[in-house]
């Protein structure tokens, strides 16, 4: 799968967001290593801490499937009617990453047109843990 067939997968996993408080929609699209792609959108709830990131409704779908081996995340988020934008995971989705994909993990942020890749290391360098699983 190409990077490009990866960030269009989660631009239409954006499509599904449930954003009415603060109009800014994410779609993710998380690849495993046997080639099965797991999408997630952002779910808002009025009570903020009940809200869900797309991130971690991805990764949770997969591992609820069994699937624990990753090769890398697209995530674009952008504004309701908006084409899409540099959009990097928060503090806790990246740590719920960290805790199921390898810091290898090629993390794709942007749109089918234009994306920046980073490593999931160079977005959490040092992250909780890391001495449990050295």
């Amino acid at each position: 799968m190409t990077d490009q067939e990866l960030l269009l997968l989660a631009e239409q996993a954006r499509e599904n967001a449930y954003a009415p408080y603060s109009r800014f929609l994410v779609g993710a699209a998380l690849l495993a290593a046997d080639g099965r792609v797991f999408l997630g959108a952002n779910v808002e709830n009025a009570s903020f801490g009940a809200t869900n990131c797309a991130e971690r409704s991805a990764i949770f779908a997969a591992v609820s499937a069994g699937v624990r081996d990753f090769v890398a995340i697209a995530i674009c988020g952008a504004k309701q009617g908006g084409r899409g934008t540099i959009c990097t995971p928060c503090g806790i989705c990246r740590q719920v990453l960290s805790e199921f994909c390898n810091s290898k993990l090629r993390v794709l942020l942007g749109n089918s047109e234009e994306y920046r890749e980073y490593t999931l290391a160079e977005l959490l360098p040092h992250s909780f843990g890391d001495e449990v699983k050295a």
